[in-house]
């Protein structure tokens, strides 16, 4: 500004100037300087004569104070504009005295992600001091490693028998009372139902299509046989081919559905997932195994210790004689009717279902199984990914019990061996994007002895600016020393004081 104002100077300014100048003609080179400064078509001013001296005191000084105060007014000019333009920041007494505000939006830096290569890729890590590991990909969709020997023998048999001292309880993927009312409450008419079932447009409900609801029922895996046995008790396919027109589907009554869901004693053999478990607490506190194992999942994932940390404890999973788990993703999509479980506590929302957020899935295997058992992913590096297409030909890829000869890829159980995946796609600015249908998996039937493995699970709500809030908040009662510096599904401190000699 003070510049423009040299160089551009206003009319009034500049004859107020003219006026200063004592009244003597310049030298010869003097109008040669004033004739190189002028545009073209300006007159050249008439100026009278002046001293022979370079520099004219009195009228020197007079010029230079103008353009002194010049100078001063546009630059008192410029700092009143910055200091009305930011409001109070020039008052700003500093980080110290802004820390006791509010302060800004918590913000998080970008997940790490390890990069797969190529099938077969190893790399050298140190997760402990006293030896190395390899990491090997296993496939690229979904992005699979493992890790032999990522527990010992001893760490193994140890987090068995704390399980069993803990005790472990059915597993089953059974709907909650809430569910249960928040699925009656829902506006959904049967025709849209209906609309939602037929994939293909077609105007006909096929078995497969309906197979590809594998939620329905209390816990109970829908099979081609089981569907029929279903329709016949509630006469929902009078010509009995297995085909539900949109008029069959339309006449009948959803509560008879509900009631016979409801009425049927699955068998352990027909539910979804077929085993026991218990959880084992990692936190501060915690079974010095349990956090030497959790430390060691921190340097296997290069995440932050705040996401590492707030994440579920350990799972412990028994699968005896005939045990399975039916192909499923560990993490559910977050729609506007859904929220994370571990965020919901500070996301002051109210939606009628929550899901399991689960960025990772680290899964260690405890013992070596004497027969079957495998971990199974189905799709693994196919090229493309379609619902539909799992089920073909009677051929379920998603049932361990019957097909999980077919599936893509299987891992064997060794004990001490480690596998994890991620199970979100990257949503290109480092954070969580879609659920990686390639991470569909299962555990294959046990056909002989008993299976053991655990589950490391690392939560991440896909919405960034709800994950830091839940990091802050869970910091802020940390530091008060609250017994609710946890989750809510974290604070199982059972046996954190146990020491057992095997």
């Amino acid at each position: 500004m003070a510049a423009a104002a040299v160089t551009g100077q206003r009319p009034e300014t500049a004859a107020a100037e003219e006026a200063s100048r004592p009244q003597w003609a310049p030298p010869d080179h003097c109008q040669a300087q004033a004739a190189a400064g002028l545009g073209d078509g300006e007159d050249a001013p008439v100026r009278p004569l002046c001293k022979p001296r370079g520099i004219c005191s009195r009228a020197y000084f007079l010029v230079l104070m103008v353009f002194v105060h010049l100078y001063l007014g546009n630059v008192l000019a410029l700092l009143l504009f910055v200091h009305y333009s930011n409001g109070d920041e020039s008052s700003d007494p500093g980080p110290q005295h802004r820390a006791q505000g509010p302060g800004p939006e918590p913000t998080l830096g970008p997940l790490t992600r390890l990069e797969g290569i190529k099938v077969g890729h190893e790399r050298k890590v140190q997760l402990v001091t006293d030896r190395d590991h390899f990491i090997r990909t296993l496939s690229l969709k979904p992005l699979l490693f493992e890790i032999p020997g990522f527990l010992t023998d001893e760490e193994c048999r140890l987090i068995i028998h704390l399980a069993q001292m803990k005790g472990l309880q059915r597993s089953q993927i059974l709907p909650t009372e809430e569910y249960e009312e928040a699925m009656s409450t829902m506006q959904v008419s049967q025709l849209d139902l209906f609309r939602l079932l037929d994939q293909n447009r077609d105007g006909h409900l096929q078995l497969r299509e309906v197979l590809a609801q594998t939620r329905l029922g209390n816990g109970w895996w829908m099979t081609p046989e089981s569907i029929q046995e279903m329709y016949a008790a509630i006469k929902a396919d009078p010509d009995g081919d297995g085909v539900l027109s949109l008029q069959e589907f339309s006449n009948m009554d959803l509560r008879d559905f509900h009631k016979y869901m409801r009425s049927h004693k699955a068998e352990s053999s027909e539910l979804v997932r077929n085993s026991h478990h218990t959880w084992l607490y990692q936190g501060e506190g915690a079974h010095h195994v349990m956090r030497a194992i959790r430390q060691r999942v921190l340097r296997l994932t290069r995440l932050s210790p705040e996401i590492v940390e707030l994440s579920e404890p350990l799972q412990v999973v028994r699968y005896g004689e005939g045990g399975h788990y039916h192909a499923h993703v560990d993490s559910g999509p977050v729609y506007p009717e859904t929220i994370c479980s571990h965020t919901k506590l500070v996301a002051n929302e109210s939606v009628p279902f929550e899901t399991s957020c689960r960025y990772m899935t680290v899964l260690f295997y405890l013992n070596n199984v004497t027969g079957g058992g495998e971990t199974v992913f189905p799709v693994a590096d196919n090229r493309t990914y379609d619902e539909m297409s799992l089920i073909q030909d009677d051929v379920d890829l998603r049932d361990t019990r019957r097909h999980c000869d077919k599936g893509n890829l299987r891992v064997k159980p060794r004990q001490g061996t480690a596998v994890f995946w991620y199970n979100y796609l990257p949503d290109g600015q480092g954070w969580v994007g879609d659920v990686d249908d390639y991470s569909l998996h299962g555990g294959c039937l046990v056909t002989r002895g008993t299976k053991w493995i655990a589950n490391n699970w690392i939560n991440v709500d896909p919405s960034r600016a709800r994950q830091a809030l839940f990091q802050q908040e869970m910091a802020r009662l940390a530091r008060e020393g609250g017994t609710d510096s946890q989750p809510e599904w974290a604070l199982d401190r059972a046996y954190r004081d146990a020491r057992v000699e095997l």
